[in-house]
């Protein structure tokens, strides 16, 4: 009898963990402008100017997750890939290496994606690794550009004030809404992603997205723990 409360507490404990690791956490980070495009702007619009905005407040908000989240929460990054690899030519300086470290010492799963379809799929079937039916996400936080109306993952990085790679609100509902915990904490540190794209967002996956009404700033992000800030006159909305 004993041994079969032994083994039934064994079965109950690993039972625990597993459950411990049916959710994932996804941090989204969109690519820098290129340096000579920033510089064709007046000093007072340049805003993008250091290649690791989107790389460093994300490595902070994972590090957050990492002490708050429950035991056993999968981090995984999604990274914009391409626009490293050019600012990284121009720049003369590994970029992406840089990020690999991030993961290398973090432990946190990094996944380089080049579309907005590679972001959905992602978040609908999630990888080998973490497949999404093992998985759900109980979190997705956006780093980077972004308009009233979608993620822009690239921009000013392959042409001057352009994107070349999104994802918007009209692409949404392809999400499947089965992939979300309930209650999973959704945000986006872009600017104007709360004038719409976060109504498309929660009705394509039932989670609230809280978004910005007006711009984001990731000024000065050194003088206050790496945070984003909202700029003059926006607020959070959800």
């Amino acid at each position: 009898m004993k041994n079969l409360l032994f083994v039934l507490a064994l079965w109950l404990c690993g039972s625990s963990l597993l459950c411990a690791q049916q959710t994932e956490y996804i941090i989204c980070s969109g690519g820098p402008a290129l340096r000579q495009w920033e510089d064709l702007r007046q000093s007072g619009q340049q805003h993008d100017r250091w290649w690791g905005n989107f790389v460093r407040t994300a490595r902070v908000r994972m590090q957050e997750i990492q002490k708050t989240a429950p035991q056993g929460t999968i981090i995984t990054w999604l990274v914009y890939r391409d626009a490293y690899l050019r600012r990284a030519a121009a720049d003369h300086d590994p970029l992406t290496a840089h990020c690999e470290s991030v993961r290398d010492t973090y432990k946190i799963n990094l996944v380089w994606f080049r579309t907005g379809d590679d972001v959905i799929n992602y978040i609908n079937s999630g990888s080998q690794t973490v497949p999404r039916r093992q998985a759900k996400i109980s979190g997705f936080e956006y780093f980077g550009h972004s308009n009233k109306y979608c993620f822009l993952f690239d921009y000013s990085s392959e042409i001057y004030a352009g994107s070349t790679a999104w994802l918007h609100q009209s692409e949404l509902s392809r999400l499947n809404r089965s992939a979300f915990a309930r209650k999973a904490y959704c945000q986006s540190w872009g600017c104007h992603t709360g004038e719409s794209m976060s109504k498309a967002w929660k009705s394509a996956t039932g989670s609230p997205m809280v978004g910005a009404i007006g711009k984001t700033d990731y000024s000065f992000m050194h003088l206050r723990g790496w945070k984003v800030a909202l700029g003059s006159g926006a607020r959070w909305s959800r």
